[in-house]
């Protein structure tokens, strides 16, 4: 039997964004908070990331995860893990299942954070058998993080941004050798000490405008095959492989509410409030934007609690928005819609191409909003971030604002 329960707020996903969210609720008094997420335990991906550099004073992932908790609860939240949601009832209606059976809750407000993955080696159609030793670096942290597992003795690690060098530290912390990092770009795409510490401290070559074509062997990998931008064929002899990067949000709870996605980010289209096009409905962190680091949406848990806090109290909700769009090499700009009520503190960007001295351009119907260069190269899989300054010269019954880089 189907129990029924009403609550002030519910927030779907308890990694840093929505626990930030449901904190900065809880302490405002709004009502009862209930976080609910699908793992046994809250936190997000941090909880399984043993390297330092989380938060303010540089912890580790799991004490980022634990202090992140630690606040939602403390503030009040009600924190529930093994929970399903499996479907939209209503538009602020969910249904979910856990042990304790299926469930049906309504609330005045819902907030989606339901984070992003990695995309795995059949979604990225590299072919060949299915042997064992093929791992995101999720699934790989949690081998060895989490549940002590020997992963293998070479590997291959395939992408260097910043979340492939962390893939190569677990690597390491596992006593697995690494062949070789592999980038279809001309360049790693991390911190320049972070990728000399690995060619020169630990002496793992960096093989770049390469793609993996071809995973090798039958029962367990044997190798990769390579192939070169300039059509050179290479192999790698390896028993372990991990893809890493190529984030997509976890969107499916949003699509399935028939939310308005944006072309570029692949989640939900959302403006600086973190309002989605259904009424009360709210999203926020790498939901939105996979995927940038855990202090970053922490602090958009933040502004959005203030953000459903001012909708619970007066119940505006905006009637016209203006799409923001992005032209090549830009992937996606976020928040990618703009309403009047709401400027922007800020927006992030990413392009698909190195860009060494990059010019932003925002214009509306031919007219230039804002011009400005910015100070650092824009990479791939790298964040950059603009103001919302400019924000005041849109026309709210104009067309789509275009960001591009001239």
């Amino acid at each position: 039997m189907r129990r029924e329960r009403i609550v002030d707020v519910l927030v779907v996903g308890a990694g840093p964004a929505g626990l930030a969210t449901a904190a900065g609720l809880a302490a405002s008094g709004v009502g009862e908070v209930e976080v609910v997420d699908r793992e046994r335990q809250a936190g997000g991906v941090p909880r399984h990331c043993l390297h330092g550099g989380f938060g303010r004073l540089g912890m580790t992932g799991p004490q980022y995860a634990e202090r992140c908790v630690a606040a939602a609860v403390g503030h009040g939240a009600v924190l529930r893990t093994g929970v399903s949601v499996t479907a939209w009832a209503a538009p602020l209606t969910v249904d979910t299942t856990s042990p304790r059976g299926l469930e049906r809750i309504t609330a005045r407000a819902v907030v989606l954070a339901t984070g992003a993955r990695e995309r795995p080696r059949a979604a990225r159609l590299v072919p060949g058998t299915r042997p064992a030793g093929v791992f995101t670096t999720g699934e790989l942290q949690q081998a060895v993080h989490l549940h002590g597992q020997r992963v293998g003795s070479r590997a291959v690690v395939v992408g260097a941004e910043p979340v492939s060098f962390a893939a190569l530290d677990t690597l390491r912390r596992a006593g697995v050798a690494v062949a070789a990092l592999v980038t279809e770009h001309p360049r790693h795409q991390a911190a320049r000490a972070r990728a000399l510490d690995a060619r020169l401290r630990h002496g793992v070559p960096l093989l770049t405008d390469a793609t993996v074509t071809e995973l090798l062997g039958r029962g367990r990998l044997s190798g990769v095959a390579l192939r070169h931008r300039d059509g050179r064929t290479a192999q790698v002899a390896c028993d372990t492989v991990v893809f890493t990067g190529d984030f997509v949000p976890d969107h499916e709870l949003a699509r399935r509410g028939g939310l308005s996605m944006d072309p570029g980010t692949r989640g939900p289209a959302v403006d600086g409030a973190f309002r989605t096009d259904a009424r009360g409905v709210f999203a926020v962190g790498n939901v939105l934007h996979a995927a940038e680091p855990a202090r970053a949406v922490a602090h958009e848990g933040s502004v959005a609690a203030a953000a459903v806090r001012r909708y619970l109290h007066d119940g505006d909700w905006p009637s016209t928005t203006v799409p923001l769009r992005v032209a090549a090499p830009l992937a996606w700009v976020a928040p990618n819609r703009l309403t009047e009520d709401e400027p922007s503190e800020g927006f992030v960007l990413r392009t698909a191409a190195f860009v060494a001295r990059p010019a932003l351009v925002i214009t509306q119907d031919g007219r230039t909003l804002h011009r400005a260069g910015l100070r650092r190269p824009a990479l791939p899989n790298r964040p950059f971030r603009i103001s919302g300054s400019w924000t005041a010269r849109v026309d709210a019954r104009g067309g789509a604002v275009r960001v591009a880089l001239g």
